[in-house]
């Protein structure tokens, strides 16, 4: 009884990880999509019809600067769109084996993983439809300035960052051991300590009457 038990109870964990999982990168995908088509209906790219004039929304601490980024994250690699898509199609398939065969386990495994694919797909879309990524959010301080990026771009940065944080204090959170045969161990044990109880209550039951 205790190994259908442990499948069950494991199956819900799987099916809650992976309902998460989805969740969370199609409000990435969706939420990146529709904003990046509102900068490109209010703004003009920098420098490609005009020079570079930031709109200040938080001071000069937060800006919008819409570019062109034909590279990949951060606006390195220029000019490698094309590849970058090639590359996000093999990466989207490891991120969701990854997440079915052992991310389920634990939940901020499942969040990074969300992460991930959210912000892969968000910026391959701009690759395949455009062929670059439209990248807007400015922030820094005077002439120190963060890489341009957008939600895609952040999401994969919270997954980097979110590693980091299970590295120090959940370490247990990226192993990739597979707790099967543990679940199935724990119920052979269970079923044979429960046939040594019933072994031992009719031995003594058919002992009673002797002893009596």
């Amino acid at each position: 009884m205790q190994r259908p038990v442990i499948g069950r109870a494991r199956d819900r964990r799987r099916y809650a990880a992976g309902a998460l999982f989805a969740v969370l990168a199609a409000a990435i995908v969706v939420s990146d999509q529709l904003l990046k088509q509102w900068i490109v209906a209010n703004y003009e790219p920098c420098g490609l019809t005009e020079p570079c004039r930031p709109t200040q929304i938080v001071g000069d601490w937060l800006r919008i600067d819409f570019i062109h980024n034909a590279g990949g994250l951060f606006g390195l690699f220029q000019g490698t769109a094309p590849v970058f898509a090639l590359v996000t199609i093999v990466v989207v398939g490891i991120i969701v084996a990854m997440e079915f065969r052992w991310g389920w386990r634990s939940p901020l495994m499942t969040l990074a993983l969300g992460l991930l694919l959210g912000g892969a797909i968000g910026n391959f879309i701009d690759r395949i439809r455009l062929g670059y990524v439209v990248d807007f959010a400015d922030i820094g301080i005077g002439t120190l300035r963060w890489y341009i990026f957008n939600i895609a771009d952040a999401a994969v940065t919270c997954f980097f960052l979110l590693l980091i944080v299970m590295w120090i204090f959940a370490p247990g959170a990226l192993s990739t051991h597979d707790d099967r045969k543990g679940g199935e161990g724990e119920g052979k044990g269970a079923s044979q300590a429960g046939l040594g109880a019933e072994a031992a209550t009719s031995e003594g039951g058919a002992q009673g009457p002797v002893a009596g």
